[in-house]
């Protein structure tokens, strides 16, 4: 039997790409839209970038990137399962592409399509941290370092709080080139910081890191320690 929260693998491959329900319940929290559906195979939590809905109403869910047994710390509210779908989308709405489409690039962008805070400037001239390593480095070196700690230090372009129970990072240093996404790292903390802060962050590098739904990550930093300078 499976555990709370977890679809049985036969369960798993006969479930529809998508379920149409009512929305019995609603919130928002931290640049998203949690609903509550039910429909004819049941009842599903779901959410996505925020969006204008209400009980009552009846809306499409992609059964995308599935999350067992997740703590969500904006609402301090455990769900078994819950769906964070690309979009969700009223009954009857035509079916656009979400706002801010995954893709399996070296600049992958943090899961779902919640708004990002970024920098418009592009960064130069961040010193590495005594013993740590610089973006590039990082990126040359990955097939080796993965499972292991690194130190980098670096500006905030990006920050996205609160999503998949932690927060999501892009550092720049200056170093490594922006058309193959090598000037730029991704990074998780349970720590935040601020768009425009110099940080040094340490954390363990994870290699091909994959969320679905087309979320691919050919290198992170996760569980990062950050800070200031």
């Amino acid at each position: 039997m499976p555990a709370p929260g977890q679809m049985s693998a036969d369960a798993q491959s006969a479930a529809p790409q998508s379920v149409t329900g009512s929305v019995m319940e609603t919130m928002n929290a931290a640049n998203y839209t949690y609903v509550r559906v039910k429909s004819t195979t049941g009842e599903i939590w779901a959410a996505t970038a925020q969006f204008k809905v209400a009980v009552g109403d009846r809306v499409v869910v992609p059964l995308e990137t599935p999350m067992s047994n997740f703590h969500s710390q904006s609402l301090n509210r455990d769900f078994p399962l819950i769906y964070f779908a690309g979009r969700i989308r009223l009954e009857g709405e035509s079916a656009q592409p979400a706002m801010m489409s995954a893709h399996a690039s070296t600049s992958a962008s943090a899961p779902a399509s919640a708004p990002q805070a970024e920098a418009a400037q592009p960064v130069t001239n961040v010193a590495p941290a005594p013993g740590g390593m610089t973006i590039a480095d990082v990126w040359a070196k990955r097939k080796t370092l993965g499972g292991k700690m690194v130190t980098i230090r670096g500006k905030v372009v990006k920050f996205n709080g609160g999503i998949l129970g932690v927060n999501w990072i892009h550092l720049q240093d200056g170093t490594g080139a922006a058309k193959d996404g090598t000037h730029d790292i991704t990074v998780t903390s349970q720590e935040a910081a601020k768009v425009g802060d110099v940080v040094t962050v340490t954390g363990k590098i994870a290699l091909d890191k994959d969320l679905g739904s087309g979320y691919s990550y050919p290198v992170i930093l996760e569980g990062a320690t950050i800070v200031l300078k």
